[in-house]
């Protein structure tokens, strides 16, 4: 059976554990902690090591989803969660601008871990204030080849088109470096 390792990271409150939550065969192993002063924050919890969740494709191929925790101060166990990734998804909470550069950070900083495949999956696009697509790659400065795909982290069929996506890009990746092996 081959596993495939994929984390799920981005700012805080963007909607990684929600992600993992919606498309986990078995109940997702979180570590969530109550936020001390949730100022301002409609949130009450925050990751503070990481989620766990799993899906079986076939009987030959399982997926682990490893969600990171959003805030800076846990970030140590970004490098941690990243060993052995073969791809990762960056969730960006496409209603909060303020954000933006704190997910290009981490983008970059996944790619510095890594160089594996990778997908900007734009939350909350359900929501009237969502920013557009377009204007979020602008404003993320994505390169026209990085796929960025409209998601609502808690709609099953939007989850799983973005875990498509990125299974698709790992596949590939993998075929390429096989061929390259022989």
């Amino acid at each position: 059976m081959q596993t495939v390792k994929m984390v799920v990271t981005g700012p805080f409150n963007a909607g990684k554990t929600a992600f993992i939550r919606t498309v986990s065969e078995i109940n997702v192993v979180s570590t969530e902690r109550k936020i001390s002063q949730p100022a301002e924050q409609v949130k009450e919890t925050t990751t503070v090591a990481m989620d766990f969740g799993r899906i079986t494709i076939d009987q030959d191929l399982v997926l682990y989803l490893f969600g990171t925790p959003g805030q800076r101060r846990f970030d140590f166990m970004w490098e941690i969660l990243s060993e052995g990734m073969l791809g990762f998804v960056v969730m960006v909470d496409s209603c909060k601008p303020e954000t933006f550069r704190e997910a290009r950070m981490i983008l970059e900083t996944f790619r510095a871990y890594a160089p594996t495949p990778y997908v900007v999956a734009a939350n909350k696009q359900d929501l009237e204030d969502a920013w557009g697509i377009e204007d979020l790659r602008i404003a993320l400065r994505l390169d026209s080849q990085v796929k960025l795909i409209p998601c609502v982290a808690n709609d099953k069929e939007s989850v799983k088109i973005i875990l498509i996506e990125l299974l698709d890009q790992i596949l590939r990746e993998l075929e390429v470096n096989t061929e390259r092996a022989s």
